[in-house]
């Protein structure tokens, strides 16, 4: 299975590349997708494959991690091995 996963921004390398977190997994996404201007450190994106997707508040981040997690464990490992191999470079 294959979902966006909600991520904190943690570095912003430039308009096009940000580092991001999850669960203490970092990586680099791209953020073409997003106006980048309008992204700072701390915010949450929903990534996907490798891209930032979206800008979302951190109740709709934490509320969409809970809800991954509650699909099972498995899921939300899959989730998280996949988002550890999507790091754009």
């Amino acid at each position: 299975m294959c979902l966006g996963v909600p991520a904190q921004v943690v570095e912003i390398s430039d308009p096009t590349r940000a580092t991001v977190s999850i669960d203490g997994v970092s990586r680099k996404v791209s953020t073409d997708l997003l106006l980048a201007d309008n992204l700072s450190v701390g915010d949450w994106v929903l990534v996907h494959v490798g891209f930032a997707l979206s800008v979302i508040d951190e109740d709709e981040a934490q509320l969409t991690l809970q809800q991954i997690k509650q699909l099972g464990a498995d899921t939300f490992e899959d989730e998280l091995d996949s988002f550890k191999q999507s790091q754009i470079e």
